[in-house]
């Protein structure tokens, strides 16, 4: 396995060049890549900004907002946070299968003290019922990453004001705010890794994932120029732009949310003389394919059961929707409040 880590603090660079690795690398073996980022928020790809971001907290506070290409929810990340990603081939059963990545984090975890943390639910890490840890994947054309946030000694205080966590996702998980729900590892640790920087933290987990007590042992993967070209122009046409971000969606008219055990489904959509004209996906579920196609398979169909089903017979929901069984999507789709 080859090692990268980036000098750059900037999150919309740093998912570049995971995107760009991703798409372009030589993966004859897989890269773990690290990265560390300023003060930011970091979508999932099907996310309402405007329901997810205090963003009037953000611009204060000069938080960058952008979103990722993969799916889940919405996550905080500050120079106390080390993010991390296993980029490499699928191998056809890797897909959700996010015990794969994070068992040799965990192990590295426990080897420094924190011997409860655990893989909880589909993709969450916890320890003494805490998230300190989300992880979600991308794949495409036979590669993927499966990436994941480490919180080392985040602001607590700030992830409850800068996020807006939806109620029922709060209800959900039965507990009263954000802030009850996330930790930082730190206090966790024995005494020999409790007082690192986060750079320390972060070398301290690539020694030990890769099996190396100096990191000067492991193999850098090196980026080229064109790779650096490749990344700067991804990173402007994407992941600093506008449209990407908050992109453009009408109020909608209607609205059925439901949040599941596979994650949250929140369709917005507007019914013109029976049919739909208007519809856009948003949620934390974890489909791999675009759900653009889903809404435009459905754009002026009959907004009733049996014409639905019939415009989705030969549609593989669970592309779009993971695990989220298709016939609680259709019948929230068509939920009559």
């Amino acid at each position: 396995m080859k090692y990268l880590v980036t000098d750059s603090r900037d999150i919309r660079y740093n998912l570049a060049l995971e995107t760009v690795l991703m798409e372009q690398a030589d993966l004859s073996e897989p890269i773990l890549y690290f990265y560390i980022n300023s003060p930011c928020i970091i979508l999932g790809r099907n996310q309402n900004a405007y329901d997810e971001v205090n963003l009037a907290y953000v611009k204060d506070h000069d938080i960058i907002v952008t979103r990722r290409t993969s799916g889940g929810g919405a996550v905080f990340d500050d120079l106390g946070n080390v993010s991390f990603s296993f980029i490499t081939k699928d191998d056809g059963a890797s897909n959700g299968n996010f015990a794969k990545f994070t068992t040799p984090v965990l192990t590295a975890l426990h080897k420094m003290g924190a011997t409860g943390a655990e893989l909880v639910g589909r993709n969450d890490l916890q320890i003494d019922g805490k998230k300190f840890s989300g992880n979600a994947m991308r794949l495409e054309h036979g590669r993927m990453f499966s990436h994941g946030t480490l919180m080392y000694d985040v602001d607590l205080d700030v992830i409850g004001q800068a996020l807006t966590v939806p109620k029922d996702k709060i209800a959900a998980k039965g507990i009263k705010s954000v802030h009850a729900r996330v930790t930082n590892l730190k206090p966790y640790f024995t005494p020999a890794y409790q007082h690192l920087t986060i750079e320390e933290f972060r070398d301290t987990l690539a020694k030990e994932i890769l099996g190396v007590t100096d990191l000067a042992d492991a193999t850098e993967y090196v980026l080229d120029e064109a790779t650096k070209q490749a990344v700067a122009d991804l990173n402007a046409k994407v992941f600093s732009n506008w449209d990407w971000v908050y992109g453009k969606s009408p109020a909608a008219a209607i609205q059925h949310r439901q949040h599941f055990a596979q994650g949250t489904i929140d369709f917005r959509l507007q019914v013109t003389g029976g049919k739909i004209t208007a519809l856009k996906t948003y949620g934390d579920f974890f489909g791999q394919q675009d759900v653009a196609e889903f809404e435009q398979r459905l754009q002026g169909v009959r907004y009733d059961y049996e014409s639905v089903t019939a415009a989705l017979a030969d549609v593989d929901l669970s592309a779009y929707f993971g695990k989220i069984p298709a016939t609680a999507v259709v019948d929230l789709l068509l939920r009559q409040e």
